[in-house]
Parts: structure tokens; sequence; C-alpha cells
């Protein structure tokens, strides 16, 4: 083990890994060798301290931020649902898989789960609920459309 690992293995996250978190954040797709060049330190010490955060799972991935609505999703529901039976994490799982579906949340309260999906039209999300309320777990949802998106910030900000 490295002396980047605590006791147990776990990576230990320190000012550097956290200032190339930063750049890549800015950027996705920036060159280790532009990374190199901003933090003033090594493309070597950039590509091990990258691969180290992506084994330790710290970085999950790369992906494109898109704009949903120019891809036609012009309809964004926050739904709260109601589990009957214990069946909270089974019906999270299925509810997980459906079309539209991008977030699925336990959560405290009077809801069970909470539900974020995205729609094309009115249809859709109609569909959508239907579909939802005929889970054989599911008790009863509340559905609340988006009308507009002040922030919707993808990102960990560090």
């Amino acid at each position: 083990m490295t002396a980047r690992h605590d006791d147990a293995g776990t990576l230990k996250i320190d000012d550097l890994d956290i200032d190339i978190l930063r750049s890549l954040n800015e950027n996705g797709r920036k060159s280790f060798r532009d990374i190199a060049k901003e933090l003033h330190i090594s493309l070597t010490t950039v590509s091990n301290r990258v691969r180290a955060l992506e084994k330790s799972g710290v970085i999950q991935g790369y992906i494109p931020v898109l704009d949903a609505t120019k891809l036609g999703y012009d309809i964004m529901v926050v739904i709260g649902i109601k589990v009957i039976h214990g069946k909270i994490v089974e019906t999270e799982r299925d509810l997980a898989k459906e079309n539209g579906v991008f977030a699925v949340f336990d959560s405290t309260g009077e809801w069970d789960a909470i539900v974020m999906a995205r729609f094309h039209n009115r249809g859709e999300l109609n569909t959508f609920v239907k579909k939802v309320l005929d889970h054989e777990n599911v008790d009863r949802t509340y559905t609340q459309v988006v009308l507009n998106i002040t922030r919707d910030e993808k990102r960990v900000l560090l």
C-alpha cells in the first residue's frame, strides 16, 4: 500500500487531488498535460492521481452534460411515492429502470421515495404516473411539475 492510503486501504484525498478534481470539473475533457501545466506538477503525477481517483470510485466516469430541453424533454417532474409492505428498496430499483427517470432517492417525511424524471410531453408523463400507480408496492404518489429551473448543478462543487 502507498502512503496515499489509510490503514483500511481507503484512498486519502489531499489538496492536490482536490485541485485536480476542480480542474476536471471545469472541463472533463481537459488533457492531463493541460492539468499538469495549470497546477505546475508533472504529467505522471496527474495521470497517477486520476487513475487512483478512478480506481477508488471517487471518479465514477466521464459524461457530457446535456441540455434536456434542447433534446425535447420539456417536462421535468418530482414525484413523491408512498410504498406499502416495506418494499422500498425493491420498488426504487424497479422505478429506476423506467424511461425518463434520472434520479431515485430514499427520503424521510411523508414520502418514502422521491423520483425525478423527464418527459417529452404530457402523454409520456401521464403514462408514467399510471404505471407507477399500478406498481404492486405503490400506495400513492404526489407529482409536482417543475416550471422553471434556476440551478441544476451536475458537478460536486469542491
